[in-house]
């Protein structure tokens, strides 16, 4: 969820970071916005599941690498590349592999895209009346604190609502030639009987420690570029700024908080198909153990995919949620 958390992050939170300023912008902007909540919902739901399907290859070879070190010895680890894996996938699992684990991840967008832009405007409304706030606001940073702080809450809530989705989509995403869970249902049925209802949330602590950072890390970085990309270059085009400035903060964020959603896959995956357990300690236990037997970038196993990932994905969200966004408003300007 860092993914999902994070491409979760930069297009949940940062996009409604874009779509926040920009509608302040300009006319046509604001006229787009008025296509009611139901409407906004969809476009950005679409928007998600368009985006998650684009990156599905590159985000399922993220997860093979990050859960690698838990069964895998040290002479294999160090053969892993991206290319390698790739191969491995279409040789043994067939092309359409790439993609295993996106009907549960497209499932999963859904309900997070909705929730998350729910609660977010409500978590907006609550910090508007703290008293002294609108004081506040013409200082440096005044105007970040109610989105960072609203953004932070409602990543938090939608991850939480819809972990169980998150941890079967990885569960699925894992698996290689032997198949142990057959499908969603198949998948959240056999964990309850296997491994109790708080089997769903394995890693769920890991999921919400990394989600406010994320969003934070996130959204800081694309104000401070986008500020300092206008203050020079102030007739560039919004879109090719909210783009670029997204994608870098998206790196910035995934960089800073990898380590943490790499755990949380592994956690996920404890207990999975009835293997035996191989972290038996807390967080900080778990990070030491990962460095210990897999050296300290062990932590970032995975990234270079995960870097591939975000520019497209930031990318492909933005742009899809703006064009449905015209399109609807042209519907409803003409019902």
């Amino acid at each position: 969820m860092q993914t999902e958390a994070r491409v979760g992050v930069v297009v949940e939170g940062g996009t409604r970071a874009f779509n926040s300023q920009k509608k302040q912008q300009k006319p046509v902007q604001q006229q787009q916005s008025q296509i009611g909540t139901v409407s906004q919902l969809m476009a950005g739901g679409m928007a998600g599941a368009l985006s998650k399907t684009c990156t599905a290859p590159l985000a399922r070879l993220t997860i093979l690498f990050q859960v690698q070190g838990m069964h895998s010895d040290v002479a294999t680890l160090r053969k892993a590349s991206i290319w390698h894996e790739a191969s491995r996938i279409f040789r043994e699992e067939g092309f359409r592999a790439f993609w295993k684990g996106n009907l549960v991840t497209i499932a999963h967008r859904l309900p997070y895209s909705s929730v998350n832009f729910y609660s977010y405007e409500h978590y907006k409304k609550l910090l508007h009346m703290i008293p002294g706030l609108e004081s506040h606001r013409k200082n440096v940073g005044g105007d970040v604190f109610v989105p960072f702080v609203g953004g932070g809450m409602a990543g938090i809530t939608a991850a939480s609502v819809t972990y169980p989705l998150d941890l079967v989509r990885t569960r699925l995403a894992a698996q290689t030639n032997i198949i142990y869970y057959r499908g969603i249902l198949h998948a959240l049925r056999t964990i309850i009987r296997e491994e109790g209802v708080l089997g769903l949330y394995k890693g769920l602590g890991t999921t919400l420690l990394g989600v406010g950072p994320s969003i934070a890390i996130s959204f800081s970085v694309y104000e401070t570029l986008r500020s300092f990309w206008q203050s020079h270059r102030p007739h560039d085009p919004t879109v090719a700024v909210s783009l670029a400035c997204g994608s870098l903060s998206g790196i910035a964020s995934s960089t800073a908080t990898f380590p943490l959603d790499l755990v949380r896959r592994r956690k996920q995956l404890e207990g999975a198909g009835g293997q035996a357990r191989v972290y038996t300690t807390g967080l900080f236990g778990t990070f030491k153990h990962i460095i210990q037997t897999e050296g300290f970038w062990g932590l970032y196993r995975g990234i270079m995919p995960e870097y591939y990932k975000v520019i497209p994905g930031v990318g492909i969200c933005f742009m899809t949620y703006e064009t449905l966004k015209l399109l609807l408003a042209d519907v409803t300007a003409k019902l």
